[in-house]
């Protein structure tokens, strides 16, 4: 009995590994990967978008016409910001106040009528304080009056494709005709921030004090979340209570913009969920850069018998979490490229798919500029092409 049991146990040990070896050896079910819809808001309209990529993430009626109420002082700082790149005015200019500018009504930075302010302290005033006033003196500082300013504002609009924009004043006052949309706005903070990324830090100061009064930035995402560093509030009784918004967490930026709500706690808390979903669910990756030689394009009868092929802008995606893995890239060449080829022009297309789906098509364009080839050079290639024509016939 006793060697039958050592027998069993010996047998036991022998094939206790195998079983061991066997279960770890199954196939792991892969974890799905689930984005819930987006929190609904109490927001008459709202837009989240990924700043590097342009994915608009959630929206609910981002093109519905709405008051702008202060946020018009964003098209307003970008036009500003425009003219000191451009040299046609400078920070340190002094602007003698008009009494319309000091006698504008809303929230004030409260500059005295006749003295005189720099440009940027009334952009402090303006960006800070949300000033009228200080948004009318820069707006005649630079323009010659409001109404003229108001004109500028709506070029820029036009330049950056905001088409639901139109403007009439510098402050954000209701007119009729005075209008923007989600969609718009959050062009116009991606706008402002690529292009003058010194000047948005102006957006993430707290408080400012000018003539003895400290006011503090309405924007109280500041103080409650450390990722937030901008932009602007705006508030009418017509308008609502409106925010747009954007946070940086590691190397992801994201841009919301909240109109219409029913109170200043309530366009943070929107604004908040908003930006909290973004980040939770999705994850931006830089693919490539701009001018990155990506591809090869075979050029006939040209003094180069290739060029490379790039794209115009740095390409960043937008995609749910853990799904990286999943991307898939591919290209096509136009056929039979034949000699000159002007710099940037499109020769292909890069096509980036996630799970089947197209996620984004660019051109793929010319790196560099092919002139023609010398005449034998290209009698030599006609020839050549003949017979790829011919091989190409009989499928050889």
């Amino acid at each position: 009995m006793i060697k039958i049991l050592g027998l069993f146990f010996t047998l036991f040990a022998i094939a206790l590994p195998s079983a061991a070896k066997t279960v770890q050896s199954q196939p792991v079910a892969p974890i799905p990967h689930v984005v819930p819809s987006a929190p609904k808001t109490a927001a008459e309209a709202y837009i989240l978008i990924d700043f590097n990529s342009g994915k608009i993430i959630a929206s609910s009626h981002p093109e519905m016409r709405v008051e702008p109420a202060s946020l018009t002082k964003i098209m307003t700082g970008y036009v500003v910001i425009n003219e000191l790149a451009n040299g046609n005015i400078h920070l340190d200019d002094m602007v003698t106040i008009s009494p319309k500018a000091w006698k504008m009504p809303g929230s004030k930075m409260f500059i005295e009528v006749g003295k005189k302010v720099s440009v940027k302290n009334l952009i402090k005033g303006m960006v800070i304080q949300s000033g009228n006033d200080a948004s009318v003196a820069l707006a005649e500082h630079i323009a010659g009056s409001e109404e003229v300013f108001a004109e500028l504002m709506n070029k820029y609009a036009a330049s950056l494709g905001m088409t639901g924009t139109h403007y009439m004043n510098a402050t954000g006052l209701p007119n009729p005709d005075h209008y923007t949309t989600a969609h718009d706005l959050s062009i116009l903070a991606r706008a402002l921030i690529t292009k003058f990324p010194e000047e948005y830090k102006w957006y993430a100061q707290k408080k400012f004090t000018f003539n003895g009064i400290t006011q503090y930035n309405r924007n109280k995402l500041l103080w409650q979340d450390p990722s937030v560093d901008g932009l602007k509030t705006g508030h009418t009784e017509s308008a609502g209570y409106c925010l747009v918004a954007s946070a940086k967490r590691d190397d992801m930026r994201l841009i919301s913009v909240v109109l219409g709500t029913d109170g200043a706690k309530t366009r943070i808390q929107e604004s908040q969920k908003l930006l909290n979903y973004g980040f939770r669910f999705f994850e931006t990756h830089k693919l490539y850069d701009n001018g990155q030689r990506l591809n090869d394009a075979r050029i006939w009868e040209g003094q180069k018998d290739s060029v490379g092929l790039g794209l115009t802008d740095d390409l960043y995606v937008t995609i749910p979490r853990g799904q990286y893995k999943n991307l898939k890239i591919e290209s096509s060449i136009q056929p039979e490229i034949i000699a000159p080829v002007a710099e940037e022009k499109p020769l292909g297309k890069l096509f980036i798919t996630l799970n089947g789906d197209t996620i984004e098509e660019r051109p793929l364009v010319a790196l560099s500029e092919i002139e023609e080839g010398s005449f034998f050079k290209k009698i030599i290639d006609q020839i050549k092409l003949l017979f790829k024509s011919l091989f190409d016939l009989i499928g050889l």
